[in-house]
């Protein structure tokens, strides 16, 4: 089966919601589950991101001794602090009520960025799919490695949720080693669509967006300055703001892909090819919408 190319003029037909006018709940509600004492702007870089692409509210659930913190770094958010593990990762067992007391009424939910823990946070993905029927998710790092145990329950929800591995994570969830991954990044992601019936995004160098109808989109790179850390962050965030806005999975993950690659070229034009941060990726996230908005 052939592929498309990811191009702006092949995003024209997914078109974005492109309000005038309303509320902050007509843009809808993104929460944040992510971070521990050692990687605790992995949430923020994830959570700002969300609101440059358009989310109307935004919360960050993350380790409690970091929450005060985030709180001040992220006025926007509402920011909820969870029972931590002594190794000062989320407490997944612990963080159950209380996430699914701050999840009600969210629209859309990422799990996973700068968690430490695979087991645990993946069995808490699963908790949170099952209680929250109407939500879209994004499943990311921590989050996506150990899904192949639960792939029947992934399953039941597919529609609904996007899966954003590197070659690594992508590697723990398939049983395969790296090098495989990184040699045939498309079979990676079929097998990812074929086991868990999501849609997948395969990042890389060249990226590979592919969902369970056999659609094959390659995004062919933003340049090599996007191979930065906390970039797969931002590019979640970005993802997850257009979920909430009420973007279909697999529009928001091809929108989100070429946000992120657009913001990376940008930079690479004004700071240079190497050396911008992915805290900066965001901010060109608005105006590459306002211009997307404007092409006939």
């Amino acid at each position: 089966m052939t592929h498309e190319i990811l191009t702006a003029d092949g995003l024209k037909a997914f078109p974005l919601p492109m309000p005038q006018e309303g509320s902050k709940d007509e843009r809808g509600s993104a929460l944040v589950l992510g971070g521990s004492v050692s990687v605790p702007g992995a949430a923020l870089l994830a959570g700002i991101a969300a609101l440059r692409a358009g989310a109307g509210k935004l919360k960050i659930a993350t380790v409690g001794s970091v929450a005060a913190g985030m709180g001040l770094a992220v006025p926007e958010a509402m920011v909820i602090g969870l029972a931590e593990t002594p190794e000062g990762g989320v407490d997944a067992e612990g963080a159950v009520e209380c996430l699914l007391k701050v999840t009600k009424g969210c629209d859309a939910l990422l799990v996973g960025p700068g968690l430490v823990e695979d087991g645990p946070t993946t069995t808490l993905a699963i908790r949170l799919l099952e209680a929250l029927p109407s939500a879209s998710f994004i499943l990311d790092a921590a989050a996506v490695c150990g899904l192949a145990s639960y792939s029947d329950d992934v399953r039941r929800h597919g529609s609904r949720v996007v899966i954003t591995p590197h070659a690594g994570e992508m590697a723990q969830l398939l049983d395969r080693s790296r090098d495989d991954v990184e040699a045939d990044p498309l079979d990676a992601a079929l097998r990812a669509v074929e086991l868990l019936g999501t849609v997948v995004v395969m990042k890389g160098a060249k990226t590979w967006i592919v969902d369970p109808e056999g659609a094959r989109w390659l995004y062919e790179g933003g340049g090599v300055g996007l191979a930065t850390s906390g970039s797969g962050d931002a590019l979640a965030g970005i993802i997850l703001g257009l979920l909430a806005r009420g973007v279909a999975p697999m529009a928001a993950a091809l929108w989100g892909v070429f946000l992120h690659g657009e913001a990376g070229k940008s930079l690479a034009a004004s700071v240079g090819p190497i050396g911008f941060l992915a805290r900066e990726l965001s901010g060109e996230v608005p105006g590459l919408l306002r211009k997307a908005a404007a092409q006939p």
